[in-house]
C-alpha cells in the first residue's frame, strides 16, 4: 500500500529536548549544593521518564523515601521549563518540508503527557503543521500498546498500512508494529547504552533525519 502519513515519536525522535531536561535536572543538583553531573547520564535515561532520570539524576531508587518529592519536583519544574531550549533535530525541520511538500499527512504519537507536548508543540510552531498529537491522556493504554497508533491513524484518516511510525525505543517500533504500520527506528536520539535499534525488528534503521528521505521515496514509489 502507498504511503500516505507519518507519525513520529517526540522525545528523541522528532525534537531534542534533553537540553531541557538537563538545565532541570543540573538546577535541582544544584539548589541541593550537589556537584553537576555528565549530561551523557541524563541523555542515558530520558527514555525511561521522569522516574529514570530522577533516580539517575541522585542515585536513588524508586522505593527510596524522598524519591517521590524528587520526582513531583522534577515534574513541576518541567511544567516551567518544557519549551525553553527544546528545538527539532537537525534536518526535522527540511523532512518535514519535504513530507509536506509530497502531500503527506504527518502527525505526532508520545508518551509524553498533553500538559507538556502541547505547550511544546505550540511554542516551536509545529502545532499549526501537524495533522494529530495523541498523547497518554487520550488512550487507556500507552506505547507499546498500539492503542496511541491506531487512534492518531483513525484520527487522520489513513489506514495503519499505509502509515510509517518514526521512534527511537524498542517501544515505538513494538506499538508501530503491532497497529500495522511500516516502522523506522532512528539511532540518533535517546538510546539507552544496552539497546540496540537494530535489534528492534523495525522495517529500516536510520542514522540521520534526513536519511528518511530514502525511505520516504521509496514508500512512494513502492519500491
Amino acid at each position: 500500500m502507498r504511503l500516505r502519513a507519518v507519525l513520529f515519536d517526540m522525545d528523541g525522535t522528532l525534537l531534542d529536548s534533553a537540553p531541557d531536561f538537563i538545565a532541570i535536572s543540573q538546577a535541582m543538583r544544584t539548589a541541593r549544593g550537589l556537584p553537576l553531573i555528565a549530561e551523557k547520564l541524563i541523555r542515558d535515561h530520558i527514555s525511561g521518564g521522569a522516574r529514570a532520570m530522577v533516580a539517575a539524576n541522585f542515585a536513588i531508587k524508586e522505593d527510596s523515601d524522598g524519591f517521590e518529592a524528587l520526582r513531583q519536583e522534577f515534574l513541576e519544574r518541567y511544567q516551567q521549563h518544557c519549551a525553553v531550549l527544546t528545538k527539532p533535530f537537525a534536518g526535522i525541520e527540511q523532512l518535514l518540508n519535504e513530507i509536506e511538500q509530497a502531500k503527506l499527512i504527518w502527525g505526532v504519537a508520545t508518551n509524553k503527557p498533553v500538559r507538556y507536548a502541547e505547550p511544546i508543540m505550540q511554542q516551536l510552531g509545529l502545532a499549526q503543521r501537524s495533522s494529530v498529537l495523541v498523547c497518554p491522556d487520550h488512550v487507556s493504554r500507552s506505547k507499546p500498546d498500539p492503542e496511541m497508533i491506531l487512534l492518531a491513524c483513525e484520527k487522520i484518516g489513513v489506514a495503519p498500512a499505509a502509515t510509517l511510525f518514526v521512534g527511537d525505543d524498542e517501544r515505538d517500533i513494538e506499538a508501530g508494529r503491532a497497529a500495522g504500520c511500516k516502522t523506522a527506528a532512528v539511532t540518533y536520539g535517546y538510546i539507552h547504552p544496552q539497546d540496540n535499534p537494530r535489534n528492534w525488528g523495525a522495517d529500516v534503521v536510520v542514522d540521520h533525519p534526513m536519511e528518511l528521505r530514502d525511505v520516504l521515496e521509496s514508500a512512494l514509489c513502492g519500491c
